[in-house]
């Protein structure tokens, strides 16, 4: 049934009258004046008209690097207790997630659920697979999905969180994930963690070329250790013609390296595809450089209020907010496009055939023929909307209304 969102400002713009048909959208005009909408224009959230109060529509967010299975949202807040280091932090996190108050399917599928009130209908998100949880956690992260089926659209990224080298049956179990239907297959810190990076990296793109499924790498080394890695990746790439079906998470190392040198990586980057998904750490990427040379670029939560760290809360629109304050950005314009990137930016790392960002101006995913995948937010400009993070939020999957107020419809 068609679906017309009345009253409505398309990235902050003029008011306009937005219809929905078929998942997507059928027709933007302006708004009707005041007395002329139809009889039916105050009616509730799925009955046909939504009234949009003047609030900014926007595509809906992307969650590139969302990690469901570590999630204590929701339960009660425990102290951080992990080290530092990576393999010391799964330890921290292996050593306590049995323990939690609820299941991991539980938690997985409340964080999913909140993200999506929220306003996120794209997700990726990883699923920890080693010889300590088996498939346990993969199979949680699986009934998430089933459970928000009618809400969102989850790709599940089999992860090898431990390494494939140190403990045995790692690589086994990474294969039997993908086996059982897994999106994508991921990898991390090749030299870093696992310390042989062609054997890593030979599992991971064998995967990858055998299931014919997409590579996403945890890339957490600097400076010079991630070019290394990273250049292996770009080796890989080419060799096997996955142009645009690789992504680098975190890829720290962009933001170490000398103009000289990062410049030739990024040209070979955007020659192959290859995309990138930032979490807006401390030390951010340069998200600007990215943006101009043609990488696609999304963003991610990473893991929410978990054994890894206590940060984090479902909502996309504070780590759009995030992104923006560590690029020390201050212009509308630039904390625009983090909500470019954190929306459109990453439907395109998710899909490398969906609409990209050419460009800081480039204001996607609200004309005729784009997916209904939007949120209405509250705020006098999109900037405000990212400063104040409002609760009037609508959410809208499919053209159909799945979450309105911070609650499931």
């Amino acid at each position: 049934m068609p679906l017309t969102l009345r009253n409505v400002r398309p990235w902050g713009g003029e008011p306009s009258d937005v219809t929905l048909d078929g998942g997507a959208i059928t027709a933007v005009v302006p708004a009707a004046q005041e007395g002329a909408a139809p009889a039916d224009a105050g009616a509730a959230p799925g009955a046909g008209v939504v009234d949009g109060r003047g609030r900014i529509l926007l595509p809906s967010f992307s969650d590139v690097h969302v990690h469901l299975d570590s999630t204590r949202l929701g339960l009660p807040f425990r102290p951080h207790t992990g080290s530092p280091g990576v393999w010391n932090m799964m330890l921290n996190d292996r050593n306590n997630w049995r323990d939690a108050e609820a299941s991991i399917t539980e938690r997985a599928t409340h964080a999913l659920g909140a993200m999506i009130e929220r306003g996120t209908t794209r997700v990726r998100s990883y699923a920890q697979v080693d010889a300590d949880a088996g498939l346990e956690r993969f199979e949680a992260v699986l009934v998430a999905r089933e459970t928000h089926r009618g809400r969102a659209d989850v790709a599940v990224i089999a992860f090898p969180q431990a390494g494939l080298l140190r403990e045995e049956g790692s690589a086994e179990v990474l294969e039997e994930a993908l086996r059982l239907g897994a999106d994508v297959v991921g990898g991390i810190d090749p030299c870093a963690l696992d310390r042989d990076p062609v054997m890593h990296l030979d599992i991971v793109f064998g995967l990858a070329e055998k299931y014919s499924v997409p590579v996403d790498i945890h890339l957490h080394e600097p400076g010079q250790l991630g070019r290394f890695s990273i250049e292996l990746i770009l080796e890989r790439t080419k060799a096997l013609g996955m142009q645009g079906l690789v992504t680098l998470s975190h890829a720290f190392a962009l933001a170490d390296l000398p103009d000289g040198e990062l410049d030739g990586l990024l040209a070979e980057m955007a020659e192959l595809d290859v995309s990138v998904a930032t979490v807006a750490p401390a030390s951010p990427l340069p998200l600007q450089r990215l943006t101009a040379a043609g990488i696609r670029v999304g963003l991610g939560e990473d893991g929410q209020r978990d054994y890894w760290s206590p940060y984090g809360n479902a909502d996309m629109l504070d780590r759009t907010w995030q992104l923006a304050f560590t690029n020390r950005f201050r212009a509308d314009q630039l904390i625009e496009h983090c909500v470019a990137v954190a929306t459109m930016g990453g439907a395109s790392v998710i899909d490398p055939a969906a609409q990209r960002l050419s460009s800081l101006a480039d204001r996607p995913g609200l004309a005729v023929g784009d997916p209904a995948e939007l949120v209405l937010v509250e705020g006098d400009t999109v900037a405000a909307a990212v400063m104040d993070k409002l609760p009037g939020r609508t959410v809208i999957h499919r053209g159909g209304v799945v979450a309105d107020g911070l609650q499931l419809v």
